[in-house]
């Protein structure tokens, strides 16, 4: 009961407000009803990495996950990274914008409310520690911490540290990326879930996402999913 009150309070006192456009807020979501039809929406995708499919196959797997399959066992993705979901990513990961954080969480949950195979634990792809210093936060533990409240799924925050300090992803060709984050990821001995879910804000090619699902999977995680907020249609 207390928490209800607070959260009618804290609505009072500070209303929603649309992200994109400074409007109203619909539905107690930052976004108005407008801004909300306009995110990107993937409709097809490859059941496998995510991977926006043009004309699905029988089995809605992609060329790349039939030739070569990635570590973990499943991915899915809730908006393809165009604009406008470009800047609320981008404004929460560079301009600090935890509010961004909390509004794609809630969209992604409430894609995932009906979803058939709960993960026994959400796992935030990590930070190094000097770019966590640098950022202050860690963007997918943010996405992730709104994920754990709305789907009661517990975080394991701690599960997985990143114990090689890596360049940016961005600009490297798929080779570059994937020897940039060898080795990259190191998973705790102990309280290991049997299925966990991955938490990413965009995956660009899913060389992270899978460096981390195979040192999850030697680790000897059974099932492991990845859940991000946006995925890039072209590499």
């Amino acid at each position: 009961m207390a928490n209800h009150w607070l959260s009618v309070i804290e609505h009072w006192l500070y209303p929603p407000t649309c992200l994109l456009c400074g409007d109203a807020g619909e539905g107690g979501l930052d976004l108005c009803g407008g801004c909300l039809e306009s995110l990107p929406r993937i409709q097809e995708a490859c059941a496998r990495c995510a991977l926006p499919l043009a004309h699905p196959g029988f089995n809605r797997l992609c060329g790349e996950c039939q030739q070569t399959p990635p570590a973990y066992d499943a991915a899915l993705a809730l908006f393809h990274y165009q604009q406008p979901v470009r800047h609320l990513i981008q404004a929460l990961k560079f301009g600090g914008r935890l509010d961004c954080a909390r509004t794609l969480g809630r969209l992604l949950a409430e894609h995932l409310a009906e979803h058939p195979h709960r993960p026994d634990a959400l796992v935030p792809v990590p930070l190094h520690p000097r770019r966590y210093r640098e950022r202050g936060f860690n963007q997918s533990a943010e996405i992730a911490l709104e994920l754990s409240r709305r789907l009661a799924i517990p975080l394991h925050a701690s599960l997985c540290t990143r114990i090689r300090h890596t360049p940016a992803q961005a600009g490297l060709s798929a080779r570059q990326r994937r020897v940039n984050v060898r080795r990259a990821f190191q998973v705790a001995d102990t309280g290991l879930p049997r299925h966990v879910a991955i938490v990413d804000d965009v995956v660009t090619t899913g060389t992270t996402v899978n460096e981390l699902a195979r040192t999850l999977r030697a680790a000897g995680v059974a099932c492991i999913q990845v859940w991000a907020v946006a995925r890039v249609s072209d590499h």
